[in-house]
């Protein structure tokens, strides 16, 4: 098994290296323990000072303070087809990072389709766009490794013709059965008789469906970007509030997480100190 390196990188002027360092250790965690496993594959995330500190072979993730024009956040590929992510700095950074580290390890070019039942009566058999993070990429559904907030994804047997009570749809069980989404979140198709992306969201009260058209090449380097740029992603580009209750509650657990940490960090002190005094 190739092993991905991710490279996590702030250009936010006086965001603290100790932040990204943090944060980077998250998704690794998150990247080793969970979601290596499900979808087969293998990553390193590491936090670097700078872009120009990043080895050759790594696939950064950026996080600046303005992105600039809506859409622009999210996967890209560079002028070799080599994929990076930009992300917008916000209380829930590190949500957001998850999302694009995932989407990233799952489909690193953007193009990834896997075949299903349509959600919209009458299309039959569609290509689904393989986006991990998007049907439960609402903050309600995130949880947390090392007590960081990170993204919930989708399992291969989201894909599933059928559904199993027993089986996974997503990590965090949120997703109970094939194909579905859940508030806040969405999910992108290829109709092959009328060769239309789709889209089934639910953004608001309930779900409905948008008429994307046809994939236009000549305006984007892959499909995810092509769509990301017509798709709203509140909590993701925009970050959450300070008053949203995961957010909270996740910065409550990091307190608490810090307050341990520093604590182990202060009895090793002293045993170093020992050590060497009586060296």
């Amino acid at each position: 098994m190739l092993t991905t390196n991710l490279a996590l990188v702030s250009e936010v002027e006086g965001h603290d290296p100790s932040d990204v360092a943090v944060v980077a250790a998250a998704l690794q965690k998150q990247a080793t323990r969970d979601f290596g496993p499900i979808w087969d594959v293998h990553a390193t995330v590491d936090a670097f000072p700078r872009l120009e500190d990043v080895p050759v072979g790594y696939w950064p993730m950026i996080i600046r303070d303005d992105i600039g024009q809506p859409g622009a956040a999210g996967i890209h590929l560079d002028k070799d087809r080599q994929p990076f992510a930009l992300i917008t700095m916000s209380d829930s950074w590190s949500l957001t990072a998850s999302h694009e580290m995932l989407e990233m390890l799952a489909d690193p070019f953007g193009d990834r389709v896997i075949a299903g039942q349509s959600p919209k009566r009458g299309q039959g058999r569609v290509e689904f766009l393989v986006e991990v993070c998007d049907p439960s990429e609402a903050a309600a559904f995130a949880y947390t490794s090392n007590d960081i907030l990170v993204s919930d994804f989708y399992t291969p047997h989201f894909f599933d013709p059928v559904h199993d009570p027993a089986t996974r749809y997503s990590f965090t069980g949120a997703i109970k059965r094939p194909r579905t989404i859940l508030r806040g979140g969405y999910i992108s198709w290829h109709h092959p008789p009328s060769d239309h992306w789709w889209q089934q969201l639910w953004m608001g009260s309930r779900k409905e469906y948008r008429d994307l058209g046809v994939f236009d090449t000549a305006k984007s380097a892959s499909l995810r970007a092509w769509i990301d740029g017509q798709t709203e992603h509140p909590g993701i580009d925009d970050g959450l509030r300070k008053s949203n209750t995961t957010l909270k509650e996740a910065v409550a657990a990091g307190k608490e997480t810090r307050k341990a940490a520093g604590s182990k960090a202060q009895t090793l002190r002293a045993q170093v100190g020992g050590i060497l005094e009586g060296g």
